[in-house]
């Protein structure tokens, strides 16, 4: 009985050594090192989380909002940007929330190259963009557009996301004012 219990004991140890490993190896070095070459060369502020596969920075913005916070996380195959914005909608208020995810569908509809998204349980506003790269490592050019693009986005759409929050505006009213 004794050997029998080391032994499932000695199984177990090995089961929670590999996830451990395979945790901090859940993400491509590869692309996690084209993203930072590509940081370096731009001279952005960011730190990098090793255990995690995860960058971060903040990124200063033109217009109504003045900054985003900036997450990287890489995967296997991929990595996904997302731009969180400081400012969050009251989720308290249900019809604001209700006029601010209108505003998102609105927003997104037509976007090539990422979506917002509205979390209901805080009130938190982000742009995310996925990077599938497929067994090939992201150019330059795919890294930039994959950078620049969320907080492009807020320039062009916080300006709506305020009049809601702020100014009682309607979506249908915010996003016109964001897209003429």
């Amino acid at each position: 009985m004794k050997r029998i219990s080391v032994i499932c004991l000695a199984a177990l140890s090995i089961v929670f050594v590999s996830a451990a490993f395979s945790c901090a190896a859940d993400y491509s070095s590869s692309i996690s090192r084209e993203i930072r070459k590509f940081l370096k060369e731009g001279d952005w502020k960011y730190s990098f989380d090793s255990s995690k596969g995860v960058f971060t920075m903040g990124v200063s913005l033109k217009g109504e909002l003045k900054n985003v916070d900036y997450s990287i996380r890489i995967h296997e195959k991929g990595y996904t940007v997302y731009a969180v914005s400081p400012v969050k909608a009251d989720n308290e208020k249900a019809s604001l929330m209700s006029e601010m995810a209108e505003f998102i569908c609105r927003a997104n509809y037509g976007l090539r190259n990422g979506n917002f998204e509205l979390d209901f349980r805080d009130g938190e506003i982000r742009y995310k963009i996925f990077v599938d790269c497929d067994n090939r490592l992201p150019s330059k050019d795919i890294i930039e557009n994959s950078i620049i693009i969320p907080g492009l986005m807020f320039q062009r759409y916080s300006v709506g996301m305020f009049d809601i929050m702020f100014r009682g505006s309607s979506a249908s009213r915010a996003i016109s004012k964001c897209e003429d």
